[in-house]
């Protein structure tokens, strides 16, 4: 199996797109992260789905997480306004990474590795063209692709 045949059509977003609708995106097919795009449509950032829930929740409770349980559920039901006028940009880790990227002939194994050292939910497969220009071919998520080598394990 190569990265090309793995990687499958997946939501992307970009530093501008807004941070709700990421977070809508992201909840409506649940996804472990988006990946973030640049100008160009290369792959720039992965905004996990973590880091947009660490947004929801104030820096005071995160500094004490006792003090969770003393909010009550009518202010809890508004932390998503946390994220009203924020982008995806502003969601993202200050020294977020690159996201890795995989070639389209790379392996299964090249890829489960990559993802592996990076500790990334998904890793965006991109074809360079040799007049310096990419094409984004897919994603090809954790659970994807532990899927399709479990299709594959001879064990029974």
């Amino acid at each position: 199996m190569r990265a090309r045949d793995l990687a499958v059509q997946y939501e992307t977003v970009t530093v501008h797109t807004d941070a709700l609708e990421a977070a809508r995106l992201m909840a409506g097919h649940r996804l472990p992260g988006l990946l973030v795009l640049d100008g160009q449509g290369a792959p720039k950032a992965i905004l996990p789905a973590s880091q947009m829930i660490r947004m929801l929740v104030p820096e005071y409770v995160i500094e004490d997480p006792t003090l969770a349980a003393v909010i009550d559920e009518k202010h809890a039901d508004r932390l998503c306004a946390a994220l009203s006028g924020r982008t995806v940009g502003d969601c993202l880790p200050p020294k977020a990474p690159a996201p890795p990227v995989a070639a389209p002939d790379d392996t299964a194994l090249e890829v489960a590795a990559l993802m592996a050292q990076q500790r990334s939910p998904l890793v965006a497969v991109v074809d360079q063209h040799e007049d310096g220009s990419s094409a984004l071919l897919g994603v090809i998520t954790a659970v994807h692709l532990l899927d399709r080598l479990l299709e594959v394990d001879p064990t029974p």
